[in-house]
Order: structure tokens, then sequence, then C-alpha cells
């Protein structure tokens, strides 16, 4: 049998609604298709999302991590890492070309 990782990826293109638990860890949850990911992240990781929020007027984040324990709804996503890009109107891309 050939082993395999398993890595869930999310995205995201708004600040989601967190609740400051333990160490100012930030903890929110993400409505994916009616399945709700729990995630829980360092304040370093927090402050990649409300940069983008602050910076960029429009942007995308990338969470990726392990499936973790089953939630009554969804799952726990466990070692979250998050990468968060700019994202540029279409428009503006045209008009460079």
């Amino acid at each position: 049998m050939t082993q395999g990782k398993l890595e869930v990826t999310v995205k995201i293109n708004e600040l989601p609604e967190s609740k400051t638990v333990e160490n100012g860890w930030q903890q929110f949850e993400i409505d994916c298709d009616g399945r709700i990911i729990s995630i829980t992240v360092k304040p370093k990781v927090w402050k990649k999302l409300t940069d983008a929020q602050a910076n960029y007027p429009q942007w995308v984040a990338a969470i990726a991590g392990k499936m973790g324990d089953a939630t009554e709804n969804g799952f726990v996503l466990l070692e979250p890492n998050i990468q968060v890009f700019e994202r540029k109107p279409k428009a503006e891309a045209a008009a460079a070309t």
C-alpha cells in the first residue's frame, strides 16, 4: 500500500469573525458548502489576514492544514498555514497588456 498525506486547502477573500483564545491565539470558523471548518491560529499568522484586509482592496487567502477531529457540522483544521495574495482586478490586467 502506498502512503499519502491528506491536506485540506480553504480559500477565503474576507476577514472571518474571530474570538481570542489563550495567549492571543485567534479562533474562527469558515463555512465551506455547509461543512464548518474550525481553525485556531497564532497571532503572527492572524496578522497576515488583518494586514491583507488593511492593505489590499481585494485579496485571497489560502489556508492549508491537516484534517483533524470531526465536529458536529465539519472538522478541525490542524497545523493551519496561511498564504495571502493580492487580487488584481481583471480590467487593470487587460489594460496593462
